[in-house]
């Protein structure tokens, strides 16, 4: 009769062996290690992201300011026997910085307001400190309307650009560029206006300018 120690044949169950805790410790601290990367690899992206559309945003808010500024300047009104149409620009400066007034009468389309519109509309630009930096608010007013009828047509003034770092006008006279003007003592629109603008992106001084004629006198 054959018998079969019960010791000679080990079972699975009793061999197979578990984690330790250093083990798990180790698995943790990797799984952390690994996802604190992962977070902040994608946070970093997101960063990146919001700073590029900040850019691109506050490009496009420059071209269209820039450009409303060729345009208005371009068609800017001025007759010397009417004190309602002007053109004015004042040397200024915030902290150091050119912080020039405009102010100019110009031709502007017709707006679908239901009140009454000459079609001249007086504007003024002017650079203000605003929550630490500086903002170029921008303000319009219908030249013949308001003298004409009892309901004010001024507008408050509204930001037009955020975040400007300076904002300089220069007129040129003939034979040389001056950072004041008035058509009341100079008794004329200047040959040439050129508008400054400096902006920080990402650390960096961005300076655009953009130059415009006057054109439109004798009204």
């Amino acid at each position: 009769m054959c018998t079969t120690s019960s010791n000679s044949v080990s079972s699975p169950i009793v061999n197979r062996r578990g984690f330790t805790l250093l083990e798990i410790l180790i698995a943790v601290v990797l799984l952390g290690i690994i996802t604190a990367a992962l977070y902040g690899s994608y946070f970093t992206v997101l960063r990146a992201r919001e700073r590029s559309s900040q850019g691109m945003e506050a490009r496009r808010e420059l071209g269209s300011t820039l450009d409303l500024l060729r345009r208005e300047i371009a068609s800017s009104a001025y007759n010397r026997a009417d004190k309602r149409l002007l053109l004015v620009v004042e040397d200024r400066d915030i902290f150091g910085k050119p912080a020039s007034l405009l102010v100019l009468t110009t031709l502007a389309p017709q707006s679908n307001q239901i009140r009454k519109e000459s079609g001249i509309i007086k504007v003024q630009y002017r650079l203000q400190e605003k929550d630490s930096h500086s903002i170029l608010t921008r303000r319009e007013q219908d030249s013949f309307m308001a003298a004409e009828t009892a309901e004010s047509v001024e507008t408050a003034a509204y930001p037009q650009m955020e975040r400007i770092s300076s904002f300089l006008v220069e007129c040129y006279d003939g034979s040389k560029w001056v950072k004041t003007w008035n058509t009341d003592l100079n008794g004329a629109l200047p040959k040439r206006i050129r508008v400054t603008v400096q902006v920080e992106e990402d650390g960096k001084v961005l300076e655009l300018s953009v130059l415009s004629n006057p054109r439109i006198t004798g009204l």
